[in-house]
């Protein structure tokens, strides 16, 4: 009887790995599409930058381009080789099942650290913001933090919903009301005298996923800005990434059955 030799857990981590940068590779054009959402924002928001600061443009694009890697790119992904049997695939392979998900996390990581520093080019080349080394430091332990949050809330949404298809609508829904959201605090905070309805819209926000990270965000690119109430957005963060991911790995299935 042949003795079954089960490979070490790195060298399947890095067999995952390689396989997983193969196909973000092979679809190249929609992660550069997802990578120049955060560029965009910068550039179009150059007006801004007198008013409101160079953090808070380029917290607000980076927040976005974390909500289109979470939403747009890991979410339709999970999705998609679900639905084709890739997973129920993997998991008769002999490795523990977390291996699987934590590749695919941390390509969505490696994605995150790239966009933030497209970002940070992005503000430089055209609108000449630079910061602090420790700024910048801050600032992408910031981005990680904030991209833990939108990955885990794509989980939630195909952890509930099955049919890839449906999971493509939702997550394009969910987007497009965070990019809304992110308009809304911008128009608001330019405007001196905001009625109540855009004082109480605008607390409401400010506590929301989006609002929390971009807060985080802002005030990492000043360390000086830190206050209490940043410090409390880093904790609600933290919070709605542990609820979020709670719900999405205990509703997910590894198959569409």
């Amino acid at each position: 009887m042949e003795e079954t030799i089960i490979p070490k857990t790195s060298t399947v981590l890095g067999a995952l790995l390689k396989a997983d940068f193969t196909v973000q590779w092979r679809n190249r054009r929609a992660v550069v599409l997802v990578l120049l959402v955060p560029i965009i924002i910068v550039t179009t928001w150059k007006g801004m930058i007198p008013i409101l600061g160079g953090a808070y443009v380029l917290s607000n694009s980076i927040t976005l381009g974390l909500i289109a890697i979470g939403l747009m790119g890991y979410t339709n992904s999970i999705a998609r080789d679900r639905d084709k049997g890739i997973f129920q695939r993997l998991r008769v392979a002999p490795m523990p099942s977390w291996a699987i998900m934590s590749s695919r996390l941390l390509v969505q990581m490696i994605l995150i650290a790239l966009v933030t520093t497209l970002v940070f080019i992005a503000g430089n080349s055209f609108d000449k913001i630079t910061l602090t080394r420790a700024g910048y430091a801050l600032t992408y332990f910031a981005a990680m933090v904030g991209g833990a949050v939108y990955l885990s809330l794509g989980q939630v949404i195909v952890g509930l919903i099955k049919n890839p298809e449906s999971v493509n609508a939702t997550s394009r829904l969910v987007y497009f009301v965070f990019i809304m959201v992110g308009m809304f605090t911008g128009i608001s905070q330019m405007d001196n005298k905001p009625n109540l309805f855009e004082k109480n819209m605008i607390q409401i926000v400010t506590w929301s996923p989006y609002g929390t990270v971009k807060t985080i965000l802002a005030a990492g690119m000043v360390p000086g800005s830190w206050t209490m109430d940043t410090t409390n957005a880093l904790l609600v963060t933290l919070g709605y990434t542990v609820v979020f991911a709670v719900i999405g790995i205990k509703n997910f299935k590894w198959n569409t059955k």
